[in-house]
Parts: structure tokens; sequence; C-alpha cells
């Protein structure tokens, strides 16, 4: 199912530069019949320079979660897979891994002092090489490989090589051939005992592309004899979360596997809900969140753990809504925008002019400059705090504190029709946002 032709005309009527990812796709499933096509022949294969009549392709085919893939093609049941340094297949393959939740499955939490070199600061700490340096310098990788002495050998932009795999799709199994496709490597190591390829996150998701670790999996068991141990690391909010997959089928890129996970922290994580409600107790209501009374809009970011994603990318680092939606994000112009909103709901972000004064920047406000550099509980105290200061927050945590429980959606709904939040044809979108923040505060008291 493609848009309507007249949503369509006035797509092929913007210019090349104004098209967001999604439309840049849907223009492209409208030109060639890509949907009709892969329901004949199960699958359609694209050129780089077909894609790059629309948009640049590095910016139309690498979707790190299915939570970043375009609705043109999530709404389709498509996914997209580099085959070539200039093609791709378009199929309904299956593609992510979940990653599971933070204190769903390993509830200890391992804490390693930083070493204190003047040179390493927490607060600095806002990439994913920067990330990568630290698992090193604290012996955060060896510990989690159960090995000493593991050294960085190699990373980067590499070819792939030429090989086969087969690959899951809703309809069954399809064989893909690939032939020198590129692949970026965050960090590779070795020790003696095996060669490790790591994937580094700074921003969290609810799944991962399996294709950043087979892909480089594919092209090094060509190369080394030792064998290949594959890491996925996410670094956010100074906590080091880190999984181990392994392939149980070499040719099959869907036989993925987790075998072990492992959480470290460089700070004292320990929060209760004691202290959680002081702090309620403590702080008093500022913000009625009516429409009457803020130019802010009321929140619409489902995941607070990527609020604080944010605010660690743009420390230092301002960055235009493209730079955070094509980069940060990788997410629809749109749906970026919900984050630098609800970081200026909690006065975390703002904006400032860019240097060539034609457009404008989005940065840490002074109090978001500030809570970033505090240590972890110090931090995410402070974020409560904020969130607290919020009327429709403090009834929800009040209701929390006498019942036990989250509140129910519908009594979510019903507090924000009283507080006049946001329209009605909004309240269903925007209280999952209130319980995903709600969840975020509650999970602090279980890490």
């Amino acid at each position: 199912m493609t848009l309507k032709k007249e949503k369509l005309d006035k797509l092929k009527s913007k210019s090349k530069s104004k098209l967001t990812a999604n439309e840049a796709w849907n223009l492209l499933l409208d030109k060639y019949n890509i949907v009709e096509t892969v329901e004949k022949s199960g699958f359609f294969h694209i050129k780089a320079s077909e894609i790059k009549e629309f948009k640049e392709p590095r910016l139309m085919s690498k979707w790190d979660s299915s939570e970043t893939l375009p609705d043109a093609l999530s709404k389709v049941n498509l996914n997209i897979l580099p085959n070539s340094r200039s093609s791709y297949l378009l199929s309904d393959f299956l593609l992510y891994f979940p990653i599971p939740d933070l204190t769903e499955s390993i509830p200890t939490m391992h804490r390693v002092i930083p070493p204190e070199l003047e040179s390493i600061k927490l607060e600095n700490i806002t990439s994913e090489s920067n990330a990568i340096n630290l698992l090193v310098l604290t012996n955060i990788l060896d510990d989690f490989l159960g090995v000493d002495n593991t050294v960085s050998t190699f990373n980067g932009r590499m070819g792939t090589g030429v090989f086969d795999f087969s690959v899951d799709t809703t309809r069954g199994n399809q064989n893909v051939h690939v032939t020198n496709a590129q692949c970026e490597i965050d960090g590779g190591f070795e020790n003696d005992q095996a060669v490790i390829i790591m994937e580094a996150k700074n921003v969290l998701y609810t799944d991962f592309h399996i294709r950043q670790l087979y892909y480089p999996y594919r092209l090094w068991k060509e190369k080394v004899e030792k064998p290949i141990r594959l890491v996925f690391s996410i670094y956010t909010n100074q906590i080091f979360r880190l999984f181990e997959f392994k392939f149980t089928d070499p040719y099959n890129y869907s036989s993925i596997q987790l075998i072990q996970e492992k959480n470290y922290t460089l700070q004292d994580t320990e929060i209760t809900m004691e202290e959680l409600e002081q702090i309620r107790k403590e702080t008093p209501i500022i913000y009625s969140d009516s429409m009457d009374s803020t130019s802010i809009p009321f929140i619409q970011a489902d995941s607070f753990e990527r609020v604080i994603s944010l605010m660690e990318n743009l420390y230092g680092l301002p960055k235009s809504e493209k730079e955070i939606a094509e980069e940060v994000m990788q997410f629809d112009p749109r749906q970026a925008n919900y984050y630098y909103n609800a970081g200026r709901y909690l006065r975390l972000f703002t904006k400032v002019k860019d240097s060539d004064q034609m457009s404008k920047l989005i940065c840490l406000s002074p109090l978001g400059k500030k809570i970033h550099k505090m240590n972890y509980k110090e931090r995410n105290l402070k974020l409560v705090e904020l969130i607290f200061q919020h009327k429709m927050f403090a009834i929800c945590f009040d209701y929390i504190i006498n019942n036990g429980d989250l509140p129910s959606k519908e009594f979510i709904k019903s507090k924000m029709n009283e507080l006049e939040v946001c329209s009605d044809n909004l309240l269903n979108r925007r209280s999952s946002s209130v319980i995903g923040w709600l969840k975020w505060i509650v999970t602090l008291t279980k890490i």
C-alpha cells in the first residue's frame, strides 16, 4: 500500500534537499513498484544511483534499529540490506534482534572505578570511540570476556569481500549474495584466545540491526584462524551494557544467539524508593502543563533514556535539527523533534544561532550542562526533581506512592484531560510517553 496520488504529487514537487528519508522512500516505492515486485519475486534489487535520485543512499539505508525504520518501509513490511557498494536488496527480511530491558534478566550491576587520568573525564565520554577507549582502560572488556590482555588491533570502514548467506523473512528463508559491500567496525580486538568484533552505541534502542555484527563477522572469519567473539556495547547514562553473541550457523544470518550479558557502572547507582519519595515531598509544583500556560508542547517522547542520550550527545557539541534526526537519533525529523522538545520541557535544551547566523543549533542549557557533569546518582535524582516540577507527573507519582504500582493509561488520560495538557486527539499518544517516563523513574530503584 503506497500513498494516495495527491500526496505523491505533492512530494514530487518538493526539492531533493528538503525530502525526508520517509518521503523519499514513498517516492521510490511508487516509481519502481517495489511492493508489487517483492510480492511476486521475493525481493527488489535497487541501485544506489536510483536511490540517489531522491536522497543520499547512506541516509536511506542505515537503520540501526527497527524503531528508526521509515514508516514508508515498515508499513509495507520491507527491510533493506546492502549487497554491494552500489546496490541493495529490499524484502520482508527479519533483520533485528531485541535488546533486553536493563533490569529484565541481569539485576547485578558491577562497579568499576575509572583510572585517575587527567585526560579522562566522564562528562567527555560522549562518543562511541571514547566509550570504547574507556572499556579498555578500565579492563571492563577483559572482565566481560574472561581473558586478560585484550588489545585494540583494527577498526573503521572495510569491504566485506564475497559471501553468501540465508536470512529469515516473514515468508520463510531467503538466500543473499554479497559482493564487496561496505561495513564499518567500531572496535576490533585480539587476545591470546580470540579475535573480538565490537559494535558500540551511545543511544539506547529496543533492538539492533544484526548486519552490524554479521557482515564484519563474515569478513574476518576468512581472515583469521582464531575464534571470533562478537560484542555489542551500549554506553549511556554512565552505564556500560555488554552483550556477547554468536552465530550457531556461520552461513545463516538469523542464527544469532545471545550468549551472555553484563552491566557495569562507573558510579554509585543505588537509588531507593524512599529517596524518590523524599524528592517528591520537597519539590514544589511549578508547571501546570496546560496548553494556555506554556509554549512548550507536552511530552511526546516515550523513552526517557533517549532524552538522556541526547543530552550526552549535545554536551559541547551543538547540533542542527537535521544532524540530530539523521546522525544521533536516526529518526524522521518529526520524531527527533519530540526528543528535543522533551529536553525543552525540562529546561535542559535550548537553541543558539549558528555561526553563519542563518540557522539555529540545539545545545544544552546552562542547567543541562550542569546536570550532565553530575555523577550518576546526583544526575538522575536531579532529573527526577525536574520531572516532579510538572503537575502531571507529581499526580502520577503520588498514585505510585499510594498504590504501589503504575497508574493505568486510562487514569493518566483522565488527568491529562483535566489539566488540559493537549488536545483530545493527542491524549492516547502522549499518555504512552507519560507511562514511559514513570517506568524510567521506578526502574532507577532496580539498577
